[in-house]
C-alpha cells in the first residue's frame, strides 16, 4: 500500500499531483506557472473574508489569517458530518501533510484553538466509528492473531472486486481506482508513524515492510511510483477531497487519527494489519480486470506487487509484530478494535464506491465474524 491523498480545497488541481492519505491530493512537484498560480490564489483568499458557515472554510481562512481569527473558532461547531470530516482532515494535515502544501499554516499546528478543534473532532468522528463497529455483531476471541484473521476473512474479497475483476467496463475500472486511491493511501508513512518506540521483533518488521514500500531501495519500485505509472498509463485524476463521497473521507480519517494520536499506537498497529492480510487477493481482482479490459501494460506493475507482497506482508505482521505484543490483554483488545474500525469503515466505502461505480448494490461480504469468544 502506498499513496497518499490529498490535502484539499486550498491547492489548485495539477497533473503533477499524488493521492495522499487514502483519501485528498498533495502536488508532487509544481512548475514555475504553478508555484504563481497557487500564490495567486492564497491572496485572493487572504483579500476576502470567507462567508460560508462551514467550519472547514472558516478554518481554511483562519489558518491563513492567523491567531485572531484562530482564537474566533474556540468552540465552533462543523454544520455536519462531512463538514467536520472535512475539518478534521485539514487538522491532520498540520502535522502529516508535505511542508510545502501547508503555504506556512504548519506553524499553527499546535494553536490552543486547533488542539481544541482537533480534540472535539476527534471524540465526534470517534463516535461514528464505534455507533457503525456495533451494527456489526462480530463474536471474536481475545487473541489478536486469531481475531485478525478471523475479521479479514470476513470480508476478504467482497462482490465489487469479483465484478471488477469479470464484468465491468475500463471506464468503470478507472472510475473505481480513482475513487479507491491504490489499496490504501499514505500506508509508507503510516508505517513509519507506527513504528515510533517499538522494538525487537515488531520494529525490525515494521522496517522491513517499509523497505518494501520503498522499493526495496529501488527509486523506479517505491510504490508511490508504481501508482504514478498506473495514473499516467489509465489517464485518471486525482480526486480532491470535495469530490469523494463521505465514506471515502472517513476511511482517510481514521489513518490520520491513529498517525496523530500516540495514544492509539495499538488500534493503528492493528488497522494497518487488516489492510496487509485483505489487500493481497482484492489487488488480485483488479489486476485482472486490467487485464480483461486491455489495459495498458504500465497500469500493470502496481496491483501486480500488491498481489504477491501483501500476503507475505500479512503473515509476518500477525507473527512478529502483532503476537509478541498481544500477550498483554489492554494490548490485545486495542489491536483488535482497531482492526474493526477499519473493517467497518472500509465496508462503507466499498458499498459506497461500487454504487457510485455502476457495481453490485451491496457489499454481499459477511458482517460478522462468528466464533466463540476465547
Amino acid at each position: 500500500m502506498p499513496i497518499r491523498e490529498t490535502a484539499g480545497s486550498m491547492t489548485p488541481a495539477s497533473g503533477a499531483a499524488i493521492v495522499v492519505w487514502g483519501m485528498d491530493v498533495y502536488p508532487n512537484v509544481l512548475t514555475t506557472a504553478e508555484h504563481v498560480a497557487r500564490a495567486t490564489v492564497s491572496q485572493s483568499i487572504r483579500k476576502r473574508p470567507d462567508a460560508s458557515p462551514a467550519l472547514d472554510c472558516r478554518l481554511r481562512s483562519a489558518l491563513m489569517d492567523g491567531p485572531e481569527a484562530l482564537d474566533a473558532l474556540v468552540g465552533a461547531e462543523a454544520v455536519d458530518r462531512r463538514d467536520g470530516v472535512l475539518a478534521l482532515l485539514r487538522i491532520h494535515d498540520l502535522h502529516l501533510a508535505p511542508l510545502e502544501d501547508l503555504a506556512g499554516s504548519e506553524r499553527w499546528q499546535h494553536h490552543p484553538a486547533i488542539a481544541d478543534l482537533k480534540w472535539r473532532l476527534e471524540r465526534t468522528f470517534l463516535d461514528s466509528v464505534c455507533a457503525y463497529d456495533a451494527v456489526r455483531t462480530w463474536t471474536l476471541p481475545t487473541d489478536p492473531v486469531r481475531a485478525l484473521r478471523m475479521i479479514a476473512q470476513a470480508d476478504r474479497v467482497p462482490a465489487v472486486y469479483q465484478w471488477l475483476a469479470t464484468r465491468c467496463s475500463l471506464r468503470q475500472l478507472v472510475r473505481f481506482i480513482e475513487l479507491e486511491g491504490g489499496p490504501d493511501g499514505g500506508f509508507d508513512d503510516l508505517v513509519a508513524i507506527c513504528q515510533i518506540s517499538l522494538d525487537g521483533d515488531a520494529k525490525l518488521e515494521l522496517a522491513r515492510n517499509y523497505w518494501d514500500e520503498m522499493g526495496r531501495g529501488n527509486a523506479t519500485q517505491v510504490h508511490t511510483e508504481l501508482h504514478r505509472r498506473l495514473k499516467a498509463a489509465l489517464g485518471f485524476r486525482t480526486l480532491s477531497r470535495r469530490e469523494q463521497p463521505l465514506e471515502a473521507l472517513e476511511r482517510s480519517a481514521l489513518g490520520s487519527l491513529l498517525a496523530t494520536n500516540r495514544a492509539l499506537q495499538l488500534e493503528m498497529l492493528g488497522a494497518l494489519g487488516l489492510i496487509e492480510l485483505q489487500a493481497g487477493p482484492r489487488c488480485r481482482r483488479v489486476s485482472a480486470g486490467l487485464r480483461r479490459v486491455a489495459a495498458p501494460l504500465d497500469s500493470l506493475p502496481f496491483y501486480d506487487e500488491h498481489t504477491a507482497a501483501d500476503p507475505i506482508h500479512g503473515k509476518h505482521w500477525l507473527e512478529r509484530a502483532i503476537a509478541p505484543l498481544g500477550v498483554r490483554r489492554d494490548a490485545s483488545a486495542k489491536i483488535i478494535e482497531g482492526a474493526r474500525w477499519r473493517s467497518t469503515l472500509n465496508a462503507r466505502f466499498l458499498e459506497r464506491a461500487a454504487l457510485l461505480v455502476g457495481g453490485p448494490a451491496r457489499f454481499d461480504a459477511d458482517s460478522s465474524a462468528q466464533t466463540p469468544a476465547g
